[in-house]
């Protein structure tokens, strides 16, 4: 009895444990980085200039993946990362998240017309 009630609480602990697995951004500071998923795990590639803030970090991302599309390539989400926070670039807006595998939160979301703005200073069309 004893030792099922060893494996059960081992095997709990292992679960919750593969559960909290977080992976947290390079932290350089005022160093932008797009980051890339490889087959030995995540890549960082530092922007060429050192940015202020996020928002200056997204900015730049932002620009990049639209001159990557101007050149004719396809891939229209892109990560990043900035300090502290993960910045994840994608059709609908522009994310954040303390970690790869964490919760994603709204920076700045996609008008109808493609620019990006603060979520909630549209307002929202009739039936929405």
């Amino acid at each position: 009895m004893r030792l099922t009630s060893t494996l059960i609480a081992l095997t709990i602990a292992s679960t919750l444990g593969a559960c909290s697995k977080r992976t947290e951004p390079l932290g350089g500071a005022g160093v932008c980085y797009h980051v890339q998923v490889t087959k030995q795990g995540l890549k960082y590639n530092p922007l060429p200039s050192k940015q202020p803030d996020l928002e200056h970090c997204a900015a730049a991302l932002e620009a990049m993946r639209i001159r990557f599309l101007n050149l004719g390539g396809n891939q229209t989400e892109i990560a990043g990362a900035y300090q502290a926070s993960f910045i994840f670039l994608q059709s609908t807006g522009i994310y954040v998240s303390t970690s790869w595998e964490g919760n994603r939160f709204p920076a700045l979301l996609r008008s109808g017309d493609g620019r990006l703005v603060v979520p909630g200073a549209m307002p929202m069309s009739p039936g929405n």
